[in-house]
């Protein structure tokens, strides 16, 4: 059988645009290495049938005018058991002794952290609407090209006066790279303004909007196969024709998406007319941002009653500082599961940055087969991972049951993704060449993901309008979203 698309990978955007082009008739076959699908969105089940999530923890902007919400309706993940998280702070900035609330609601915020620094209220009120107005534009060349080229922290240093307000702003930013020399004030702007509009939780783990996308990729007559790792592109006259499968299969199709890191699609096309030496060492070359260690915990019964927001918290009072990973754990973000029943909580995660480097020593060796050294080194980031937490959940360490831990490597192995890289492609505001569109040089062959224009569930949603708008026409995009 020929299809009109087929997707390379059953991540958010790999799903999400198999569900949109199913949706308006296309034949959609989606391809997946793994024996489930899911990406970094997927969970996995250990001791007493418990999900842990890979990359979920929360999400924003699911209220009706934001664009988010728009999305997720069309791919029916509304209908999923969501909870909105406090509105009084949804993220609490811990920098040394103080914490700090960020408040949902735009006016909200303003006056919550102004309770604090009255004297940056017109900073925060100009932070909000910048916030507000960079959330709004498209993600067409002709916008992102003069938003793009600016700097985060530039733009911070010019607005605020206070050292301290800079890195409470920042400070939930652990879900992306802080770096002062080229983070683009697009992206962080974006990575903090839709969880400031609302934020969500999910009641369930990441399978559930796996499932979802799933069953409505099935019900609209699209394909999903396991176990099918691509393994070439075939280019013939300077087009895909088809994708060689690690299961022996090869499958014809007339438009192809990729929702694999980009420097791995181009490795896919052995020989191509279109692809130049100059574009394929541009994508061999790209820098990928930092990975994640996380430590998932399994709590005793009745030991902590759940906390509806996320904790971030930091040693350091200056959070923008890159990490000395030979020195304790400086930073971490704690994210407590909603309870299936009660009020107390059953599993929380603990997140921190980790670079390559810190696991370089075992690049090189499989899952299972890292030795006693790699077990003493997550052994011991989760200690000071928990010891960080404890500063604010005193007795942590004694509510433990049991625990589990992922490093960059674990990322690298399950989800392709190179040197472990959590968000992606980095971001520079001084090089829009880090900027990716869904077109390719090779113009039956689309991207998607996050390593596009944004990371996060927010970018991933945009990214994959855009792609499935290449197929389907501008109009597409107006049908769901205003753009």
């Amino acid at each position: 059988m020929r299809y009109d698309v087929i997707i390379i990978g059953s991540g958010l955007g790999g799903l999400s645009c198999g569900v949109g082009l199913a949706q308006q008739g296309k034949s959609v076959l989606v391809l997946e290495r793994q024996i489930q699908p899911g990406g970094c969105l997927q969970s996995y089940k250990r001791q007493g049938g418990l999900s842990f999530d890979t990359g979920l923890h929360y999400i924003g902007g699911l209220t009706p005018g934001h664009r988010i919400y728009d999305i997720f309706s069309h791919l029916g993940l509304m209908d999923l058991p969501w909870q909105r998280m406090d509105d009084s702070g949804f993220d609490l900035i811990t920098i040394g002794d103080k914490t700090y609330p960020l408040a949902s609601g735009y006016d909200n915020f303003v006056d919550t952290l102004s309770q604090y620094f009255p004297k940056e209220r017109e900073g925060l009120r100009k932070y909000v609407e910048m916030l507000q107005d960079i959330n709004r534009q498209p993600l067409t060349t002709e916008v992102l090209i003069p938003v793009f080229g600016k700097n985060a922290y530039e733009y911070l240093t010019e607005t605020f006066s206070d050292p301290l307000l800079i890195n409470v702003l920042s400070g939930s930013s652990i879900k992306m790279e802080l770096r002062k020399e080229s983070l683009p004030l697009f992206t962080f702007a974006h990575s903090n303004s839709s969880y400031i509009s609302s934020s969500w939780r999910l009641k369930g783990d990441g399978n559930m909007m796996i499932d979802k996308l799933v069953s409505q990729l099935r019900d609209n007559g699209g394909e999903l196969i396991c176990k099918a790792e691509a393994k070439e592109l075939i280019e013939r006259d300077g087009h895909i024709t088809a994708v060689r499968c690690s299961n022996g299969e090869t499958y014809e199709g007339d438009t192809f998406i990729s929702d694999i890191h980009p420097t791995l699609t181009f490795q896919l096309i052995k020989e191509s007319s279109r692809l130049k030496p100059i574009f394929r060492k541009r994508m061999t070359n790209v820098e990928n941002t930092v990975g994640a260690f996380t430590v998932s915990l399994v709590l005793k019964p009745q030991m902590l009653e759940y906390f509806n927001h996320n904790k971030f918290i930091y040693r350091k009072a200056n959070v923008w500082e890159p990490s000395d990973e030979t020195q304790p754990v400086d930073k971490v973000m704690v994210s407590c599961l909603v309870p299936k029943e009660g009020n107390y909580a059953t599993q929380i995660d603990l997140l921190t940055h980790m670079t390559w480097n810190r696991c370089k020593k075992w690049e090189n060796t499989t899952i299972g087969h890292r030795g006693d050294d790699y077990k003493a080194m997550k052994a011991q980031v989760a200690r000071e991972c928990i010891e960080l937490a404890e500063t604010q959940i005193p007795g942590l360490s004694d509510m433990i049951a049991t625990q589990y831990t992922s490093s960059p490597l674990t990322w690298r192995d399950y989800n392709l993704s190179p040197f472990g890289s959590a968000y992606g492609m980095r971001k520079d505001y001084r090089n829009m060449l880090t900027i990716l569109s869904p077109r390719t040089p090779i113009p039956n062959l689309l991207l998607t993901g996050q390593n596009l224009t944004l990371h996060g569930i927010e970018g991933v949603m945009m990214t994959t309008v855009l792609t499935c708008a290449e197929i389907l026409g501008p109009e597409h995009t107006r049908n769901i979203m205003i753009l």
